[in-house]
Order: structure tokens, then C-alpha cells, then sequence
């Protein structure tokens, strides 16, 4: 327990025979539980976590059988958590890089009553572009940007760390069943904590890498499946947070921005061809696109800033 909390982590595990072991060995004292999932491992992972289990009586193994994604397994996670009323449950990956040091820092808030949700930021510590891979730091930040906006926690970053920690309101209040199962999944529990109007903040954490993981994200295919997630994500968080559960005007803002960037496409195309074909500048058509443009821009922009301004309690 921590400050009469009591802690759960939930441990994903995916062939991590190499890495596993350190991740149980380096737990801290005060968490009463270890949630270790294994997404059909085809390495010796369940061995030695049964190994482990024989002197180590914090340990909880859930077996799947049927391979679920990394989304699927944190679910499955945050379920028993929740079946068995925790206080707090953590996410902390079977690879080793998410520092146990670093715990009682993310759990903190949440144990506080501060926020609802915390999750660590490796992007704000000071070597975080010398330590984090290049593309990884690039493809993250571009994410991070995409994610306040369809989330709308403009304040937090880092969106892809999955080192994080929830209360037991939000465990109770979220349908994991319904949870995005594949890389998405931190982005996909943003969106629904926002719709829900919990308090999130970051905790700035630096990286670890080369503790001996292995990656098994493909980083081109991820960052295009969560940029198309994110792009659904984005309405439907509009929809269900400011149409059904309650009105706002930035609907109509986003609405007609949207709009007239859509209407500007055409008369571009129009401007292009008739300039081509003609060796003129069609003015009319010129000013037309140009006023679209710049008004769908200013509308989209002013969403963002309601969208803003209405969520700036959630810190």
C-alpha cells in the first residue's frame, strides 16, 4: 500500500523470458499486487513467472489464449483490478525499460486525489532526443501533437508512454471491454478519460532503452494505424462530449472550418486548371479559394481554443 492505497500493477508480457524476471525482482515492497498477463507467449515467459510465483505470493498470472494486442492485455489488467477493488492500478511493461524507482513519483497524484491519471513524459527530461531513437522521438512528438487534439488534454505529451497509474473512479467508470487493443491503446484511454472529464497529468520521467528489449513495434505502420485512430478518436469525442452529454459552440466552429477547407479543395483544383489552360490567373477564383482557406483555418483555430479553454480544469 501507499498512503492507505492499495497498489495493483498490471504487467503485459509478451515473449519476455529475457526480461521478465528483472521486471518481478526490481517491484517495489509497496505495491500488494502483480498483475502479470501473458498475450500467448510463445518463449518460456509463463515458466519462469511460475517459477517466480512459487516464493513471490504478490504475483497474479492470467493466461490468454488467444494473442490480444498490448491493448487487450492491459484490459485484461485493469479488469482484475478493478473486479478486486484496488485503489490504484499501474501499467508497467514486461521489458524492463519503465524505471521502478519512478514509481512512487507517477502514483503520487493519483494517490493524492489529485487527478485521476497519471502518466510519465520522457520527452521534456533533459536527454531525452540523445536517449530515445531518432525516428521513435520524431514519430512520438508528431503523436503527442495529433493526441491533444483529438483528445483534448492539450497539456499533456509523450501520448505513446504506457507507464501510468489510474484511480479506482476511473477503473469502475471506463469500459475496457470496448478498449482499442493494438498500440493505440494510450491514445484510445485519453479520449474516453476526456469524455468522462478526468483529471490527467504527466510526470517527467527520463527514458530507458537498451536494458535488453526487444522492440516488436513496427514504427511506419504504427504511426499511420494511430494517426487514422486518432482521426476517429477526434469525432467521437466530439460527438459523445459535446453533443450528447452536453452543448457547446466550438461543434459548429470545428463543423464550419471543416467545411470550408473541404469547399477550398475544389476551387483549387478549379484555380490550377483554368490558370493552365488559360495562362491567366482567374482572380474571382483566386480570391474565392484564398477566403476559404483562410476561414476554415480561423474557425478550426478557434475550436482549438474553446476545446481548450473548456478542458484546462482536467490538469
Amino acid at each position: 500500500m501507499i498512503k492507505d492505497k492499495t497498489v495493483a500493477v498490471v504487467v503485459p508480457a509478451y515473449n519476455e523470458e529475457t526480461q521478465i524476471g528483472m521486471v518481478i525482482e526490481t517491484m517495489p515492497d509497496f505495491v500488494d499486487r502483480i498483475i502479470i498477463i501473458d498475450d500467448l507467449s510463445k518463449d518460456k515467459t509463463v515458466e519462469i513467472v511460475n517459477q517466480y510465483k512459487i516464493s513471490n505470493d504478490r504475483i497474479e498470472l492470467i493466461e490468454h489464449k488467444k494473442n490480444q494486442g498490448v491493448g487487450g492485455t492491459i484490459a485484461s489488467g485493469y479488469k482484475y483490478a478493478r473486479d478486486h477493488d484496488f485503489d490504484i492500478a499501474v501499467v508497467m511493461a514486461g521489458d524492463g525499460q519503465m524505471d521502478p524507482a519512478e514509481l512512487p513519483r507517477v502514483i503520487e497524484p493519483v494517490a493524492n486525489g489529485d487527478v485521476d491519471y497519471t502518466k510519465t513524459n520522457r520527452l521534456l527530461s533533459g536527454e531525452a532526443y540523445e536517449k530515445i531513437p531518432r525516428v521513435r522521438y520524431i514519430g512520438n512528438a508528431a503523436l503527442s501533437f495529433l493526441t491533444k487534439i483529438a483528445s483534448g488534454y492539450w497539456h499533456i505529451a509523450d501520448s505513446q508512454s504506457g507507464y501510468t497509474a489510474i484511480n479506482k473512479k476511473a477503473l469502475h467508470t471506463i469500459d475496457w471491454d470496448k478498449m482499442y487493443k493494438r498500440y493505440g491503446q494510450p491514445n484510445d484511454l485519453l479520449v474516453k478519460l476526456n469524455i468522462y472529464n478526468f483529471k490527467v497529468r504527466d510526470v517527467i520521467t527520463e527514458p530507458v532503452y537498451n536494458v535488453g528489449e526487444q522492440s516488436k513495434m513496427n514504427i511506419k505502420k504504427v504511426i499511420f494505424t494511430i494517426s487514422w485512430l486518432l482521426l476517429r478518436l477526434f469525432f467521437y469525442r466530439l460527438k459523445q462530449k459535446y453533443i450528447i452529454r452536453d452543448t457547446h459552440p466550438l461543434i459548429l466552429f470545428y463543423f464550419s472550418g471543416l467545411s470550408l477547407i473541404l469547399i477550398s479543395i475544389p476551387l483549387l483544383v478549379r484555380f490550377i486548371w483554368v490558370w493552365i489552360a488559360t495562362e491567366h490567373i482567374p482572380k474571382v477564383n483566386f480570391l474565392a479559394w484564398m477566403m476559404t482557406v483562410i476561414m476554415g483555418f480561423m474557425f478550426i483555430f478557434f475550436a482549438m481554443w474553446f476545446d481548450m479553454d473548456n478542458n484546462k480544469e482536467l490538469r
